[in-house]
């Protein structure tokens, strides 16, 4: 354990690793899954990683887990749940940050389920500041991609919302129809798009797992 822990226990390596099982390979994709972390030590962490035979550099110019990197993933979703599961819901100012959820929101859009041609959705975050408050999301048949400037593209749909509503939504504390119930998320755009917005997203894999300090909504307006 303590050899191990030398390698996979550095802050900032398991969420790395996190990002590789779950298909990022490109450094810049690495990153904005990890963005807190500098690209001088993402690179240092990659190198530690490779040197390991944990991660290996791919013929593309991209980066893969390899074997024994694979095996590591029953350990990194036991952990994630454990944190579900007794970590309180509650978030500061500082981890409410809307670009780590739409990073992995984007990966997990029901594709078959939208139009067949290229869909739009305009995000606005209502508490974030001007640099921060418009995000995008470009959905078609053969793939999504998230964008944090904008793409030239009429939106289809505009959400309206904050970011500690959609974390909340993307974890599975609030269910997104109460959301959308209450005003919470507010959604602009034809009726039948509008209407088929909910069945677009599948939320996080963590989203069905019971907290055991589940969030308090008296509690949520003031946290």
């Amino acid at each position: 354990m303590a050899l191990a822990t030398e390698i996979i226990g550095e802050r900032w390596t398991l969420l790395i690793l996190r990002e590789l099982l779950l298909g990022s390979t490109r450094f810049n994709d690495i990153h904005r899954g990890v963005p807190r972390i500098s690209p001088t030590l993402l690179t240092q962490r990659l190198r530690t990683l490779e040197v390991a035979g944990i991660v290996e550099r791919r013929d593309a110019g991209g980066y893969g887990v390899t074997e024994a990197g694979a095996e590591l993933w029953p350990m990194i979703e036991t952990l994630a749940v454990w944190g579900k599961t007794w970590l309180p819901a509650t978030l500061s100012e500082d981890e409410a940050d809307p670009d780590l959820i739409m990073w992995d929101l984007h990966r997990r859009m029901e594709l078959e389920r939208l139009p067949q041609d290229r869909t739009t959705i305009h995000f606005i975050f209502t508490d974030q500041p001007k640099a921060k408050r418009d995000r995008w999301i470009l959905c078609s048949p053969e793939g999504a991609e998230y964008c944090i400037t904008d793409p030239g593209f009429e939106a289809d749909v505009y959400v309206t919302t904050d970011s500690r509503t959609i974390t909340w939504v993307w974890y599975g504390d609030i269910p997104l129809k109460t959301a959308l119930d209450e005003g919470l998320i507010l959604l602009d755009g034809p009726t039948r798009l509008c209407a088929a917005f909910p069945s677009w997203l599948r939320l996080n894999l963590l989203a069905q797992v019971p907290r055991r300090h589940p969030l308090r909504r008296d509690q949520s307006a003031a946290a």
